[in-house]
């Protein structure tokens, strides 16, 4: 495949390639919506991936344009999309210059895709194509990350377990809003990616994310698709990185700007039980034992140390905090519904007045709205 051209990503310093895949003649319109793939693990052939789930678009008459962003591992993959492309298909691929991992691809799709609204597709199936439409229209009407939950369910029990524990354990953090973050399928706004910092595996929690930065975060149902019935059970280190994933997502969520709450309640803990340790030993000496040979003096020592080491974590997280909170602000205004009416855009090219007929072509949600 030739290569266009190559220049560095904007944000991340990943170099990137666009490869030549030609889409329509002549000055093409912006998009109503941009469709981003990230190609990275287990990806189901593309062509027969665009082609399901471009036609529910183009059925509602949304202008749209498909994006994947691979990694070098999966150029092969990418050729059918090139035959695609050449008869007049508006699909764009841009290859990465190493593996970097979904969340940056995700990044670096939405910085080369044109559209205001964004749809994130995995590059295997995950729910029915005809969700693809409803999504778009609940981010015109006014929401700003919708999720798409799989619902009804057709995989096995072991594949529901393992959903329900990962959203037990980020109920709290989602207060019930969310519950499919596994799902991979969402829409948003284009600054919902823009403001929202992105990296590692964080790119699941994008909804849970969104909503401790107060945006407007939906979920609607959608059929699981059949492909996505297969039972998986995977490596205990995946299961590893997903806590300590989840353990990450509990720190940034609670004690992003208050560090030293976190690291003083677990300093000031082994302060504590050191000291106790140190203070009883002590009135052991007062009395004449002896403390030499004694393993419970070492054991206090360390753990006093590693609790004044914790607190000191936490005041140098505090110091960063301070100095690093005029360039970022903890809170989002959002505007009054009076003036956000006269001060603010529909987030895509499409005329109001359009609104009730994609609507009418997608068959209503009216049911299957979960508002977050």
């Amino acid at each position: 495949m030739i290569v266009n051209r190559e220049r560095t990503g904007e944000a991340t310093g990943v170099r990137v390639a666009e490869l030549v895949i030609p889409t329509l003649k002549g000055h093409e319109p912006k998009p109503a919506v941009s469709v981003i793939v990230p190609v990275t693990e287990r990806p189901e052939p593309l062509a027969e991936l665009f082609l399901e789930y471009s036609e529910p678009l183009a059925t509602a008459g949304l202008a749209y344009e498909f994006v994947f962003v691979v990694e070098p591992r999966n150029r092969k993959r990418v050729e059918p999309l090139r035959k695609l492309a050449e008869r007049g298909q508006s699909i764009r691929v841009f290859e990465v210059g190493h593996t970097v991992g979904e969340s940056v691809l995700l990044m670096l799709g939405a910085a080369r895709s044109r559209a205001d609204t964004l749809i994130v597709l995995p590059a295997y199936r995950r729910v029915d194509a005809s969700a693809l439409p409803e999504l778009y229209m609940k981010i015109f009407e006014g929401a700003d990350l919708v999720n798409c939950r799989r619902n009804p369910r057709r995989d096995s029990w072991l594949n529901r377990l393992q959903t329900r524990v990962l959203h037990t354990l980020v109920a709290g953090l989602a207060g019930g809003r969310v519950r499919d973050v596994g799902s991979g399928v969402r829409a948003m706004r284009r600054e919902v990616l823009s403001e929202i910092p992105l990296y590692g595996d964080f790119f699941r929690f994008l909804p849970v994310l969104a909503i401790r930065e107060g945006y407007q975060v939906e979920e609607i149902d959608a059929p699981q698709h059949s492909s996505d019935a297969k039972t998986r059970v995977y490596s205990p280190g995946i299961y590893l990185r997903r806590l300590i994933d989840v353990g990450g997502l509990f720190f940034l969520a609670r004690f992003t700007f208050k560090p030293l709450r976190f690291f003083g309640m677990i300093g000031g803990t082994l302060v504590m039980f050191g000291g106790l340790i140190l203070f009883v030993l002590f009135l052991q000496r007062l009395a004449g034992e002896p403390l030499a040979g004694r393993p419970l003096l070492l054991l206090g020592v360390l753990v006093f140390t590693l609790g004044v080491q914790a607190i000191a974590l936490g005041l140098i997280g505090e110091i960063i905090v301070h100095f690093n909170a005029p360039k970022r602000s903890p809170y989002r205004i959002r505007v009054d519904s009076a003036a956000e009416e006269s001060l603010t855009t529909r987030p895509d090219p499409v005329d109001t007045r359009t609104s009730g007929a994609i609507r009418t072509k997608i068959g209503g949600s009216a049911g299957r709205t979960v508002e977050g």
